[in-house]
């Protein structure tokens, strides 16, 4: 089950308070219940996690972070799933949001998009609004989709394996 393998990953919060980089967060980052894998926390997890996936902008993980204290999130969780958007994805991700930015608000640019660093940056003016439209559009869609998600798929598990254990 993915749960006994995700605990195996997430640090003990003795060792996280042996941390100091993390006391700047204060002692609710320390809170057991933002560490453990519940069907709430988890369900959140992902909708805090792919929301700032979604979006493009520096220190995804640390927004992530600290978002999931407010939200009683998995915090671990919540970090990796930002990751989503990585060197790999992040230039097919971003170019889909910035189309669902461009229906929606109905500006950008006409020409042919390039897939370069240079032709982005320098339309960056007319392709920034459209980008952020759609990528926080997106992010609401994917999040709140996973959220609901996660709760059916792991009630689901739950009553699975409650009638296994009947069966027995």
């Amino acid at each position: 089950m993915p749960k006994r393998y995700l605990k195996k990953l997430i640090p003990h919060p003795e060792k996280l308070k042996q941390n100091k980089a993390l006391g700047v967060l204060g002692s609710q980052i320390y809170e057991a219940e933002l560490w453990h894998l519940t069907r709430r926390s988890v369900a959140k997890a992902f909708l805090n996690g792919l929301f700032w996936a979604a979006l493009p902008m520096p220190f995804q993980m640390v927004a992530a972070a600290l978002f999931a204290i407010p939200l009683r999130a998995n915090i671990p969780l919540s970090i990796a799933l930002v990751w989503v958007t990585n060197p790999l994805t992040m230039p097919i991700v971003f170019y889909v949001n910035y189309r669902i930015g461009k229906w929606i608000t109905g500006t950008g640019i006409d020409s042919e998009f390039h897939l370069s660093v240079e032709w982005i940056w320098s339309q960056i003016e007319h392709i920034w609004i459209p980008l952020y439209v759609g990528s926080a559009v997106a992010g609401v869609l994917l999040g709140g989709l996973s959220y609901f998600l996660v709760l059916i798929l792991w009630r689901l598990h739950v009553i699975k394996r409650w009638q296994n254990r009947k069966r027995r």
